[in-house]
């Protein structure tokens, strides 16, 4: 897929976003902590070579690491829809893994103009779970510190299967590529906070990819922690893998993307028949 980037002007500078395809609704994708627009290459390179498609790197890090900050979630979440705002013509789907799904719920509870739906992969839930403590916040604050910590957080936490070393490669440069103050504020601050009462505000069609053997965001904590608030949201289960989808089960993750765009393409046609009409997609 041939991508064009695009300069998004946000607070204290601008972003480089990637954008690609033009056949919609358009996917806007939002990274974990610790990831980048490169976590995505697996999933977009198994859709459909003129999908719409739209990434970049968080405030704080890789080729954004420059921004000043705040670097917490609502100033992520304000990031995001000036990304949208920019780069998307039409209808769109927020894709957020882990930190980037709780980004996402923040925006989708805003119920901007254009969105379509919500697919979280191994998202943080709006409700922080009961082993969220202080000590484990402090612990994990930690965890990109050096080559060896981010090595070993995703060879004993983050992954159930081994990575290619090119992609752990890949993995321990991005995880160590962002200033301390925005690395620190998702475990010390963002994993935290209780955003419940903005999500249950979300009205489109969700979907939520859960690993079989993720410790981070396991299945049972997001059926306690993040379903009870999105009733009508649809957990998957994918199977052998942990907490790091996109680079473990990259083919599952773009088919669940593919049935999910069935999805809500049927329903906007089947409103269109009944004399509602929907907007076109694409990429400005």
């Amino acid at each position: 897929m041939t991508e064009t980037t695009i300069p998004v002007t946000v607070a204290g500078g601008a972003l480089e976003v990637r954008a690609g395809g033009t056949s919609g609704p358009a996917l806007v994708f939002a990274h974990y902590w610790g990831g980048s627009a490169g976590t995505w290459n697996g999933v977009i390179g198994r859709l459909r070579p003129e999908q719409a498609t739209v990434r970049f790197d968080q405030r704080g890090w890789g080729a954004s690491r420059a921004l000043p900050g705040p670097y917490h979630l609502d100033q992520l979440a304000d990031d995001l829809a000036r990304v949208v705002e920019t780069c998307v013509s039409g209808p769109y789907v927020l894709v957020g893994h882990s930190m980037g799904g709780k980004v996402s719920q923040l925006l989708a509870a805003r119920r901007p103009t254009g969105l379509a739906g919500l697919v979280l992969v191994a998202p943080a839930p709006p409700q922080p779970p009961a082993m969220v403590t202080e000590e484990y916040r402090r612990g994990l604050s930690h965890a990109y510190d050096s080559p060896e910590t981010v090595r070993h957080a995703v060879e004993h936490v983050l992954a159930a299967t081994p990575l290619p070393e090119t992609e752990l490669g890949a993995v321990v440069h991005d995880s160590l590529a962002a200033g301390d103050a925005a690395r620190q504020e998702w475990p010390l601050r963002g994993i935290a906070q209780d955003i419940t009462t903005a999500v249950r505000g979300i009205d489109v069609p969700v979907t939520v990819l859960a690993g079989e053997k993720d410790v981070v965001e396991p299945s049972r904590v997001l059926r306690e922690c993040l379903l009870p608030h999105l009733p009508h949201a649809t957990l998957t289960t994918v199977p052998r893998v942990g907490h790091l989808l996109p680079l473990e089960a990259p083919e599952a993750v773009a088919a669940a993307l593919h049935d999910f765009l069935a999805h809500i393409t049927g329903r906007a046609e089947a409103a269109a028949d009944g004399g509602e009409t929907t907007k076109g997609a694409g990429i400005r």
